[in-house]
C-alpha cells in the first residue's frame, strides 16, 4: 500500500483541461440537445455516494442532514431526478451507494419510492480497521471497528448488485458518478453532450483550485491521471496545476462493466476512540489511471457552479445562499 506514485509527474498541460462552451453559444446549444435526447431515451444515469456519516455534523446520515430549505441532501437529489423529467419527459434512474452505516436509515426514508428502478441502492463493502501493528483494532466498546473502505468501491458494489447490468440491457450507455454532499454536481444534458462529444470513457469535472486538498489533475509519466494529495511526490508544486478535480465523473456505462484493471489500496490512518487505526481504502480517481479521460473545466461559482462542497454545519451555512442560487437556476427548488 505505498501511496507515493514513482516516476514522472507534471501538471497537467495546456488544452488538458478543456473549458465549457459559454452557455447560450451555438456549441452549448448542440451539446445541450445531444444531452436532452439521451436523457429522454433512458440513456443516463445518476449515481450518488451516500454511504458517508456527517463526523462533523455529529455523527448522523449526511443524507438525511437537512441541506437547503427544509430539504435534506437526498430530498434535494431526488427533486434533481424531478426536474429532469419536466425538462426531458423521463426521469433517470438515480443509484444510491450506501454502506454498512448509512444503508437501512437510507432505505426507510426512501419508503416506497424505492421501486429498485428508478431509484435504487446498492451497498459498499465494509473493511476492519488494524492497529499500527496490524492487529485487528477494537473500539472501546471491545468489538472489531468496520468502515466503508472509500468511494473506489463503487464499481465492484455497483456490478455485483445486478443494477449496471440492468441499466445497460435497458438501453443505459453513461451514468455521472457524484458525491452526496456536492449538490451543484447536478446531471446536466451540456455535460452529457460534452462527454459524448469526445469520444473517451471517462471525463472528469475540474474547477479553479482555492486552496483545496484532494485529486489533482496531472500528466504522470505522460498520461492524463487524477492523483490525490498523498499520492503526489515531495515537492510537487500544487499552484502550477491551477485546477482540482471536484470527484464527480461521466463514465461509459460499458467500460465500467468491463473494467478489469486491479485497484490500488492506500493506507490511511484515523484516530477512533482516541487510538490510531489504521485503515486501507481505494480511490475512484484511480478510473484515470486505465480508462482514457478527459477533464471538463467546469465553474466554480455562480448559478452554474458544479462545486459546492458540504463537510461540517459551517461549511453548509455558508453554503446555502449558493446552494439556493444554483438549485433555483435548475428548477430544483
Amino acid at each position: 500500500m505505498r501511496n507515493v506514485v514513482a516516476g514522472e509527474v507534471r501538471p497537467a498541460a495546456a488544452g488538458d483541461v478543456t473549458p465549457l462552451p459559454a452557455a447560450g453559444s451555438v456549441e452549448a446549444a448542440a451539446l445541450v440537445a445531444v444531452g436532452e435526447a439521451a436523457l429522454a431515451a433512458g440513456e443516463v444515469g445518476l449515481v450518488v455516494l451516500a454511504g458517508g456519516m456527517a463526523t462533523r455534523m455529529g455523527g448522523v446520515v449526511k443524507a438525511l442532514v437537512e441541506a437547503v430549505d427544509g430539504l435534506t441532501f437526498l430530498d434535494v437529489r431526488l427533486r434533481e431526478m424531478a426536474a429532469l423529467e419536466r425538462r426531458v419527459g423521463r426521469r433517470p434512474p438515480l443509484y444510491l451507494m450506501t454502506s454498512h452505516a448509512t444503508d437501512v436509515p437510507i432505505r426507510e426514508r426512501l419508503g416506497a419510492r424505492l421501486d429498485g428502478d428508478a431509484v435504487a441502492t446498492f451497498v459498499q463493502g465494509v473493511e476492519r480497521r488494524r492497529t499500527p501493528a496490524g492487529d485487528v483494532f477494537l473500539d472501546d466498546a471491545g468489538l472489531p471497528s468496520e468502515y466503508a473502505p472509500g468511494h473506489g468501491d463503487l464499481v465492484d458494489a455497483l456490478r455485483d448488485s445486478g443494477l449496471l447490468a440492468r441499466f445497460i440491457a435497458g438501453g443505459g450507455r453513461q451514468l455521472m458518478l457524484a458525491n452526496l454532499d456536492n449538490l451543484g454536481a447536478t446531471l446536466d444534458p451540456l455535460l452529457v453532450g460534452w462527454h459524448r462529444s469526445h469520444g473517451q470513457p471517462l471525463s472528469v469535472e475540474c474547477v479553479d483550485a482555492a486552496g483545496d486538498r484532494g485529486g489533482w489533475p496531472v500528466r504522470w509519466n505522460d498520461r492524463l491521471v487524477i492523483l490525490e494529495d498523498f499520492r503526489l511526490p515531495a515537492g510537487f508544486d500544487r499552484a502550477q496545476s491551477g485546477v482540482f478535480a471536484t470527484n464527480t465523473f461521466h463514465v461509459d456505462a460499458g467500460a465500467l462493466a468491463a473494467y478489469d484493471a486491479p485497484w490500488t489500496w492506500f493506507r490511511v490512518e484515523k484516530v477512533v476512540d482516541g487510538r490510531v487505526a489504521v485503515q486501507r481504502e481505494r480511490l475512484l480517481g484511480e478510473l484515470t489511471s486505465h480508462l482514457d479521460v478527459r477533464f471538463a473545466h467546469v465553474p466554480r461559482d455562480g448559478e452554474g457552479s458544479r462545486f459546492i462542497p458540504v463537510k461540517d454545519t459551517a461549511q453548509l451555512a455558508a453554503a446555502r445562499p449558493r446552494l439556493r442560487q444554483a438549485l433555483g437556476a435548475r428548477g430544483i427548488l
